[in-house]
């Protein structure tokens, strides 16, 4: 039973999240299913990166025994996400020579030709998170997706080295260290969200995944099958409550509420008549204030300003790759920001591009929950888990990577254990 479970650990800034997933056989072989889903308040963490590893151990310990307790089963190991607005995408080449006299390539090749590509200069405070294959070139033939049993002389892989910054990565590693758990793998939480949501064939004509967090966003870019593009961006729906909270001037939990309740991100559809009474919200929320009617077209206006910036700077990323509104597949949201009213006709405006709200593939689950958006990147954790567990280890991006601080922190983490 336990090596059949694999499980998901999304640590966002104002939420830890844990999906798990158990392998079960159903005749025609084994197939993933969702067994269990919990949430608990995050501590310790701020706009994807850990500044308390005290109160990040304990929120993810919680959520950890929450989990067990719901699956009546020990966890041993977690895939985890990393959200770090400092992540880097860089492209690089690596060239080897086919090992066999008669010249078919075989799996080793395509493993000495990508650590060839991840032979690069590193910045000292970098390290590498994943070296994903995006194409490969045999001989003088390009474009070529999976090399292993053609026949040639020269070996050339074309790869995307996603690098994170080694303090994050080893503060990351630490909190979870400490709850006694093992990490399976780190993975930047868009690429895994992307699994759970895009499909092979999106995958193909180009698709850009989106995920709002609170104090972040994220986004990956397919085309032809691969990752051609990530980034993490320092901005998110926090930053929207902020705005509505200076804006009306009301405590940051009401501004929430207003948001959530009356919030959207299109303006232009409310007249200034339109208002909206929110002296109940106040009473629920608790707070004195003599604000009792506010205008829904200036809520809406504050939250339309932010929004539209959001999406600005994601237009900025397709820019750097040459793909503004060029993305046939269209843009899906995920995250708990992507839940704001009128949010998905305001990027079709501002991206140029089809955008729709993301949703779980065919998955197997027995909880409604894990459906949520905020769930979306846990979700996809399991999947990217089950896939090397599966045994398409070869074809899976960045699968051979498993982080080098991981091996280190695990050691030490050992050495103290008397």
């Amino acid at each position: 039973m336990k090596e059949d479970i694999i499980a998901g650990l999304d640590i966002g800034s104002t939420a830890v999240r844990l999906v798990v997933g158990q392998r079960v056989n159903q005749g025609e072989g084994e197939k993933l299913q969702i067994i269990g889903a919990v949430s608990v308040p995050a501590e310790g963490i701020n706009r994807g990166m850990v500044n308390s590893i005290e109160d990040a151990t304990s929120s993810i310990s919680a959520c950890l025994e929450k989990a067990e307790r719901l699956i009546g089963a020990p966890l041993n190991s977690v895939w985890v996400s990393i959200n770090d607005p400092h992540i880097k995408a860089t492209k690089s080449r690596g060239v080897v020579a086919v090992g066999k006299s008669d010249g078919e390539i075989s799996e080793d090749d395509v493993e000495r030709a990508i650590e060839a590509a991840r032979a690069m200069s590193v910045p000292p405070n970098y390290e590498i998170l994943h070296v994903i294959p995006v194409k490969f070139t045999v001989d003088n033939q390009e474009d070529i997706k999976d090399p292993i049993g053609m026949s040639g002389v020269r070996l050339e892989v074309e790869t995307l080295i996603i690098q994170g910054l080694s303090s994050q990565i080893k503060n990351l590693t630490k909190a979870i260290y400490r709850t006694g758990f093992d990490i399976e793998d780190l993975v930047l939480s868009p690429l895994a969200a992307a699994e759970a949501v895009v499909n092979n064939k999106q995958k193909e004509l180009g698709v850009a995944l989106v995920n709002i967090g609170s104090s972040t966003t994220g986004l990956a870019v397919y085309e032809e099958g691969e990752l051609l593009h990530t980034a993490v961006l320092p901005i998110g729906s926090e930053h929207i409550t902020s705005d509505v909270a200076i804006g009306l001037r009301c405590p940051i939990n009401l501004a929430e509420r207003i948001k959530i309740e009356y919030g959207s991100a299109k303006s232009d559809q409310f007249s200034k008549k339109d208002e909206i009474d929110i002296s109940e919200l106040a009473k629920e929320e608790e707070v004195d204030d003599e604000i009792s009617v506010v205008s829904r077209k200036y809520i809406s206006e504050i939250i339309e300003a932010r929004v539209e910036e959001i999406f600005e700077k994601i237009d900025e990323e397709l820019k750097k790759i040459d793909r503004s509104g060029m993305l046939p597949a269209g843009v899906f949201l995920v995250g708990g920001g992507a839940k704001l009213a009128d949010l998905v006709e305001t990027g079709k405006k501002k991206l140029r591009l089809p955008v729709c709200l993301g949703s779980t593939k065919n998955i197997d689950t027995v909880i409604d929950k894990v459906n949520d958006m905020e769930f979306l990147t846990a979700l996809g954790l399991v999947v990217w888990g089950d896939h090397l567990v599966g045994g398409k280890r070869s074809k899976w991006p960045g699968g051979e990577t498993i982080d080098k601080t991981v091996e280190k922190m695990k050691k030490w983490f050992s050495s103290l254990i008397p």
